[in-house]
């Protein structure tokens, strides 16, 4: 009786985490690689969410619950995953270079002190598995983002994110 107890404060605890969305985005085809929406008029004011859906290659942004951006990703590869939860943004710069590989990551938003980060990755984001766990878009959206997004924004990495309504 206790286990489950712990187990659905777990679970509660678990969904207050997940972004209330009241709107999405309409689009009359899927997105191509190195495209994107980004509507912020749509709600001016209001807590900013991401989530990147790692099963459909999408990053999804939104205020107050109303979707204002969407782009295609790139992430990790097999041998370098990028991880699923939960993530503040614990750090943001706008040139930053990688300690460990030394490449360029424009407009970084860093999620782990492990090196994992949202960053720019060029104009036509096609290879999905092309970083070592970071989560890469679209130089031109990163820098939208980049302008909305503040350090403690919430970023949820998750699989097939609200199939009802992106399907």
């Amino acid at each position: 009786m206790v286990l489950l107890l712990l187990v659905s404060t777990s679970e509660a605890l678990a969904a207050s985490r997940v972004p209330i969305v009241y709107s999405v985005l309409e689009t009359d085809s899927p997105l191509e690689p190195g495209e994107y929406l980004w509507e912020p008029q749509r709600a001016p004011s209001g807590r900013l969410e991401i989530v990147a859906d790692l099963a459909r290659d999408t990053l999804y942004v939104y205020r107050g619950g109303v979707e204002i951006g969407r782009t295609i990703l790139i992430y990790g590869a097999d041998h370098k995953p990028t991880p699923l939860g939960s993530f503040p943004i614990l750090q943001k710069n706008a040139r930053h270079i990688s300690n460990l590989y030394g490449a360029p990551m424009p407009y970084m938003m860093r999620l782990t002190w492990g090196g994992i980060s949202i960053h720019g990755s060029g104009e036509f984001v096609e290879n999905r598995w092309a970083t070592h766990g970071c989560i890469g878009l679209p130089d031109e959206f990163a820098a939208l983002l980049f302008k909305v997004a503040r350090v403690g924004d919430r970023v949820t990495v998750t699989r097939n994110w609200l199939p009802q309504a992106y399907s």
